[in-house]
């Protein structure tokens, strides 16, 4: 649950217990927030990773794999940092795997990861643990994207999204650029009911709120925004449409340095498919 979102349930509904909690069917591991903390979905401690050896490792988003340093090894983040969760797959934490589907199973397999020999379960989630023992949520593996040798974590932009007042839902991913390495960001938006799209007070917004390198370059106006069978926002199929306003009908917008979100034309975006205009 989002933070803001949690806040405002307290709010609402008074002083009530919420437990927010994070596993997979599948998994190995698990986390539960027994304290309460808002945003975090867990809290680490001692016997439970005497239990159940995690880690979270340095991920290459360009390359979309975990990173290994000379030796071939992968490599742990210190606290604070977003790494990708992986657990020891042994006797006590076994990963049995998907039913008829052993290619998926062994896909998710990670082998030689900090020791030879060693195997461990790929969640697929990108996490954080604070100097606390708190575990956020930060992204999936597929859904961060690199712009300008930075991460971007689509999760993040989309929760400062939400803080603008005429803006409902946000979903932010990546699209490639022709000549610009990594992708950039791009967001698709619901309005409030009986709202209109600001272009310059979202930017003064982003403007104060995110670093350039994770400010969306284009925003795309929808009715509703599409999820998946589980209510995920689909990302994929909208980077794979990227900014063409030729071939799409939903409202589009650019980011003009200095001046704000403007209406996105074939004229603009002709000329950053030919490189006239850099971004």
């Amino acid at each position: 649950m989002r933070a803001d979102t949690w806040a405002e349930f307290l709010d609402r509904f008074g002083n009530i217990q919420i437990c927010e909690c994070y596993g997979a069917t599948e998994a190995n591991i698990g986390f539960i927030n027994y304290v309460g903390k808002i945003g975090a979905l867990g809290r680490e401690n001692f016997l439970h990773k005497m239990s159940n050896k995690y880690a979270l490792i340095r991920y290459d988003t360009e390359k979309e794999q975990p990173f290994r340093n000379a030796e071939g090894f992968c490599v742990e983040v210190p606290k604070g940092e977003t790494g990708l969760l992986v657990s020891k797959i042994g006797a006590s934490t076994p990963f049995v795997g998907y039913v008829n589907n052993q290619q998926q199973t062994e896909r998710k397999k990670l082998k030689d990861v900090f020791v030879k020999g060693d195997l461990y379960l790929n969640s697929g989630d990108l996490l954080r643990i604070d100097s606390e023992g708190f575990v956020y949520f930060q992204d999936r593996t597929g859904d961060t994207y690199r712009w300008k040798g930075e991460n971007v974590a689509t999760t993040e932009v989309a929760d400062q999204l939400l803080m603008v007042d005429f803006v409902e839902e946000a979903n932010v991913y990546g699209v490639k650029v022709p000549g610009h390495e990594g992708r950039i960001g791009m967001a698709a938006l619901k309005l409030q009911e009986n709202m209109e799209f600001d272009g310059r007070a979202i930017y003064q917004f982003v403007k104060s709120n995110l670093p350039s390198y994770a400010r969306p370059r284009f925003i795309r106006i929808q009715d509703a925004l599409s999820v998946t069978g589980t209510f995920k926002h689909m990302k994929v199929k909208l980077g794979e449409e990227g900014f063409d306003p030729a071939a799409i009908q939903d409202p589009l917008y650019f980011l003009e340095d200095n001046k704000g979100y403007i209406p996105m034309t074939q004229e603009i975006f002709n000329s950053i498919s030919e490189g006239k205009l850099r971004l």
